[in-house]
């Protein structure tokens, strides 16, 4: 395609009205899809261990529920690539549904799981599985939910329109977190009995509110461009989606890297540090009820970071994230170990703003490094790859330095902050990509 048709597909009006539908549909989308995976979180973090692994001590328990957990992450690469195959070759669209579709019956079969006490050890057995059919499920949401966004918007909107995916992260944490906030309300005996399945079987009831906004809309304008443009030879004929986004590795590597910060810091907030504020005194619900409003905070945030890296791009914004954060992360827990309502609700927001300033602009900046026909599997795999380091194995690595001493709130401070280094300097090498042009079929380098 000449230069000046590419950039009259970047530049032409887009309905308004479509984008509006389309971001309406991108956040309540992931906004389901993140209420059932992080749900998971909290119920991991303070019952599923008495419900599922009552053989074990109480820390041990711990350890392995939010094992399970960690389950989840390890399998959302294996759905970037599933989904992002059939999203680059069949469309953004029908992927979203299935991807939506599965994740909700499977929250809902986690609702239904009988305890240990029942069924034995094919109670975590069961559990486990369902987990990382969830991962798998979310590995595929990610990708399409942005690109639907940022495929309808102006190239000077991007970073804010696709943001609106990423807002149903924290949309979907703060409705679980209150869901299960209002469950445990009950009596303890209760709440481990039957109370906390609650959540989880209201994810039927939500699967179908997601299911009429996501057959709303109509499918990315860009890549239906880019499939009647791409017609190949004979050798090109060979190349997956998957053989096209490795073929950029150093990208790959790259994006991953930058995003491993930010999920290390979310999974953190929604399962340690809500351990660790409630044996240092704070009420669960208190707990619980801080966690979610600074959740609602991010929402709010995220946008507004996205729209900002618009204008300055996407990199200034995330390192500043990332070194507040760093610099945050020792005051937060000392705030958390308060026991008292106020300071923890301070300490999450504050570190809530830092995470936000990260991930509103991460989702335009990943999407942005990868050509259209392999931009769902490519940017789907970097960064579930991030979620997996980042999000999936930092709660475990920072529970088992929290068994191992009593003086480990030091050591957990400087692996997270290790963490924020990594993703600060890959984020520094990757180019800027707030002015990369998305009607490009193949590799943007």
């Amino acid at each position: 395609m000449p230069t000046e048709q590419r950039a009259d597909l970047q530049t032409r009006p887009h309905p308004r009205s479509e984008i509006r539908r389309v971001a309406l549909s991108s956040y309540i989308g992931s906004m389901l899809e993140y209420y059932d995976f992080l749900l998971y979180g909290t119920a991991a973090a303070i019952v599923f261990g008495p419900v599922f692994f009552d053989e074990l001590s109480s820390a041990a328990g711990a350890a392995a529920a939010l094992a399970t957990f960690a389950a989840g992450y390890i399998a959302r690469p294996l759905g970037g690539i599933i989904f992002g195959h059939m999203g680059d070759r069949v469309g953004r669209k029908s992927v979203l549904i299935i991807s939506l579709s599965v994740m909700g019956v499977t929250s809902l079969l986690i609702g239904l799981v009988p305890p240990s006490e029942s069924i034995g050890p094919w109670a975590p057995a069961a559990l486990l599985t369902l987990r990382i059919i969830q991962g798998i499920a979310l590995g595929g949401e990610w990708g399409g939910a942005v690109l639907m966004a940022m495929e309808h918007a102006h190239p000077r909107s991007r970073g804010f329109v696709a943001s609106f995916a990423y807002a149903g992260a924290p949309s979907g944490a703060l409705l679980g977190m209150a869901a299960m906030a209002c469950a445990s309300m009950l009596p303890e005996q209760q709440f481990l009995e039957w109370g906390w399945r609650i959540p989880f079987l209201l994810s039927g009831v939500l699967l179908v509110v997601g299911l009429y906004l996501r057959t709303s809309v109509e499918e990315s304008p860009v890549f239906i461009d880019a499939r009647k443009r791409n017609t190949p030879g004979p050798r090109e004929r060979t190349r997956t989606p998957l053989s096209e986004a490795l073929g950029q590795w150093r990208v790959l590597l790259s994006v991953s890297m930058s995003g491993i910060a930010g999920f290390a810091l979310q999974s953190t907030m929604v399962t340690f540090a809500i351990t660790f504020a409630v044996s240092s005194g704070g009420q669960r619900p208190a707990v619980l009820l801080a966690s979610a409003l600074s959740q609602a905070v991010g929402i709010f945030s995220g946008l507004a970071f996205a729209k900002l890296s618009d204008l300055v791009g996407r990199r200034p914004v995330m390192v500043g994230g990332v070194a507040g954060a760093a610099v945050l992360l020792y005051p937060f827990f000392l705030l958390l170990q308060s026991g008292m309502f106020i300071p923890t609700l301070l300490g999450f927001v504050s570190l809530t703003l830092c995470l936000t300033a990260i991930h509103g602009p991460l989702p335009a900046f990943i999407t942005e490094q990868f050509g259209t026909m392999s931009r769902y599997t490519g940017s789907s795999l970097g960064y579930q790859i991030a979620t997996l380091l980042g999000g999936g194995l930092a709660p475990l690595a920072v529970t088992a330095i929290y068994a191992a001493t009593e003086t480990a709130l030091p050591l957990i401070v400087i692996f997270i902050v290790g963490i924020c280094l990594v993703s600060a300097l890959a984020i520094l090498r990757t180019q800027e990509s707030k002015d990369n042009d998305l009607s490009q079929i193949g590799q943007l380098r």
